[in-house]
């Protein structure tokens, strides 16, 4: 009888810890867990006893002892002070597949409820986490799902931890830090990957959802492994966010963190781009889905900026209709006026007859018009508050966001509060007279003002900066009625991916190596982007008076990043013309960007430097692009299956100077110093 006793007990209590939905637990000595399975081998081993859990791949544990940290109010609260816990499990099919949620509550007498959320899917190696409080007047503006105390790749070697920044403003910079012997620490904005460069084994932890919060990433450690992790909801930098006070807080019966993807990788480029992918599965497109082939264009800030007249944008048009037939895709591109093409109208409220003049001209000519605008920024606040905005009698001063008693002032320009309704009359002005003119692309610029934190918004409902930056975006984006392609410039870099087709992947760049080697520090770091928006940009490609084999590397930037805008001056004689004449007629280099998908990085080692060899498979070729941007000529030399491709003998054929070669096992290269190559390797 005692024994038929004891195997029961034991029984219940095997069923207590795996099984049994909605049981609720109060805290013994007893080890009971629930273990979350996912992708092909690896899990999450909650602890319902202390309230933290482990995450393991292949039975190798990659994050210990971690768990849920938030703050109420001023009150900071961990799963591991609640003392009852229970957990729910269901099935769910979704964007994603078909999975389970995992649901697990606790509650304390004295404590708002807790919940951790744990998405899990059979055909995806991550995972999603979320945690929300539930209660009486709950207000929070830090939410983390994720703390942890450990985590290993279990790779050592050269360890790096992966800055990104929030936006693609002031020449930031990606940074790939390494993670010797002294502990590093990095915090980075919405996600970071931690992983080693030659093995690529790596862990990546980020945000997929931006309509709420701003999302940062902490890691500290060395190359043994990690001491300090955690992601959460609430994070605010001046020098990364722009913020200039602490993120907004959230209120109400019930608060929930941004949702968190999790996952160990045995390449680190392939974590990235499952991160980016699941972003755009998370929060699909606002703005209409493009169908149609790869931009190609021009825009003209590359050389013209305020110098911008009638005359030389026509001129403009007649050199890409006349002397650059083969620049095109879909039989098109488009001819961008920048800022300052108010010089046609004598101002934002004068006569557009002289703009819808110049795009009737483009569509003549078989190119589509497009123009430039930055919505939510006030560039004359300097002559006061009391001017009135274009489209209604608000004063700009009404409109202004306001931060710590002052406003938002940033790269020269006031932010406006995206939900004031001056703001959104300003808007429906000016939109509506480009609708009119006929434009077919927009490119909008500085939108990391609409995300500001602010003291207070106009819509009292909304007491984020991402919120408002939602909200202001949505309106914009409704108000184009889907007439335009939408090119984003300085702007979030995640939030972004609901609002534009094309996201600019760094800051302003022109003609010289180092804007080259800059732009593609973004690219070699934030290529993954490329799944979060239909493409990226390397921004306008301008090749001036540059040498040959800068010329070479400034048009591989754009080749290898996604679509191609460039930026010189055609209406004027020089020898920027011939070079266009040359390399923008060349159908085998154009073939790269029309597949609209940037190359992904070789190697991830440089700190906040490029590397110089990117890669990617369109088709059934592989095409290597190698950057020297030193002065001195330099030897390549790269195994094959570092590139992905088997150890074998390929036909390659480098696309600048039509040069066919063959390649056994290592490819073996060298290029002059300042100068670019491109490779065609056939996989046939």
């Amino acid at each position: 009888m005692f024994r038929r006793l004891f195997f029961l007990s034991l029984a219940l209590s095997v069923l207590l810890a795996f099984s049994v939905k909605g049981f609720s637990l109060t805290r013994t000595t007893d080890s009971r867990v629930i273990n979350i399975s996912y992708g092909a081998s690896s899990d999450i081993v909650y602890n319902l006893n202390s309230g933290t859990y482990e995450v393991f791949s292949n039975k190798k544990k990659i994050i210990a002892n971690a768990y849920a940290l938030v703050k109420n109010n001023e009150q900071s609260i961990s799963s591991k002070d609640y003392e009852q816990i229970k957990f729910e499990e269901a099935t769910i099919k979704d964007k994603f597949g078909v999975g389970k949620k995992y649901t697990i509550i606790l509650t304390k007498s004295g404590l708002p409820q807790m919940e951790q959320v744990f998405y899990v899917y059979p055909g995806h190696d991550y995972f999603f986490t979320e945690v929300s409080l539930k209660g009486s007047g709950v207000r929070s503006n830090y939410m983390a799902p994720l703390v942890s105390n450990g985590a290993n790749i279990y790779a050592k070697g050269d360890v790096r931890t992966l800055f990104v920044p929030f936006d693609n403003d002031t020449f930031i910079r990606y940074n790939a830090k390494p993670m010797g012997g002294n502990p590093v620490e990095n915090t980075s904005s919405e996600v970071s990957a931690i992983y080693e460069n030659q093995t690529r084994k790596g862990l990546i932890l980020g945000s997929v959802e931006h309509m709420v919060w701003k999302t940062g990433v902490l890691s500290k450690g060395t190359d043994n492994g990690l001491t300090e992790l955690s992601v959460w909801g609430g994070y605010t930098d001046e020098k990364v966010t722009r913020d200039k006070t602490i993120h907004g807080f959230i209120s109400g019966s019930a608060v929930k963190s941004p949702k968190v993807f999790v996952g160990y990788f045995s390449d680190w480029r392939i974590g990235l781009e499952a991160y980016g992918k699941a972003n755009r599965i998370a929060e699909p497109p606002f703005v209409f889905n493009w169908t149609k082939p790869v931009p190609f264009g021009w825009n003209s800030w590359g050389v013209i900026q305020e110098k911008l007249t009638y005359e030389k944008a026509v001129k403009n048009v007649d050199f890409f209709a006349d002397e650059l037939p083969k620049f095109r895709n879909d039989s098109t591109a488009y001819i961008d006026l920048d800022s300052f093409w108010d010089n046609f109208t004598g101002g934002m409220r004068g006569d557009y007859s002289k703009l819808k003049e110049f795009a009737d001209y483009c569509k003549s000519k078989g190119l589509q018009p497009g123009v430039y605008w930055a919505p939510f920024t006030d560039w004359g606040f300097k002559s006061g508050g009391d001017r009135e905005a274009e489209g209604s009698k608000y004063k700009f001063g009404e409109m202004w966001t306001k931060v710590g008693g002052a406003y938002h002032d940033f790269d020269g320009a006031r932010a406006l509060d995206p939900t004031h309704p001056g703001t959104k009359k300003r808007i429906d002005y000016i939109i509506n007279k480009l609708k009119a003119c006929g434009f077919k692309m927009i490119k909008i610029d500085f939108l990391g003002h609409a995300a500001a934190e602010s003291d207070i918004f106009y819509d009292k409902s909304v007491t984020t900066g991402m919120q408002a930056y939602r909200a202001g975006m949505e309106y914009l984006i409704n108000r184009m009625d889907g007439q335009m392609l939408v090119y984003a410039a300085i702007s979030p870099n995640l939030a972004t991916g609901r609002y534009a087709h094309i996201k600019r992947i760094a800051c302003d760049a022109w003609k010289t190596i180092k804007d080259t080697e800059y732009t593609l520090n973004s690219v070699n770091y934030g290529w993954w982007q490329t799944f979060v928006y239909n493409y990226v940009d390397a921004d306008h490609v301008v090749f001036s008076n540059e040498k040959e084999g800068a010329n070479r590397v400034r048009l591989t930037s754009g080749l290898i990043t996604g679509t191609l805008i460039m930026g010189d001056d055609f209406s004027s004689p020089g020898v920027w013309n011939e070079t266009a004449k040359k390399l923008l007629n060349n159908e085998q280099l154009l073939a790269i960007p029309k597949s609209g998908v940037a190359f992904m990085p070789v190697n991830g080692n440089t700190g906040e430097q490029s590397n110089e060899l990117f890669v990617r498979k369109i088709g059934n070729s592989l095409y290597l692009a190698i950057l020297n941007f030193g002065g001195k000529n330099k030897f390549f030399t790269i195994p094959l299956d570092r590139l992905g491709i088997k150890t074998s003998s390929y036909k390659a054929k480098e696309l600048f100077s039509g040069k066919n070669f063959r390649i056994n096992k290592t490819l073996k290269y060298e290029l002059n110093g300042a100068d670019a190559s491109i490779i065609k390797i056939e996989l046939l």
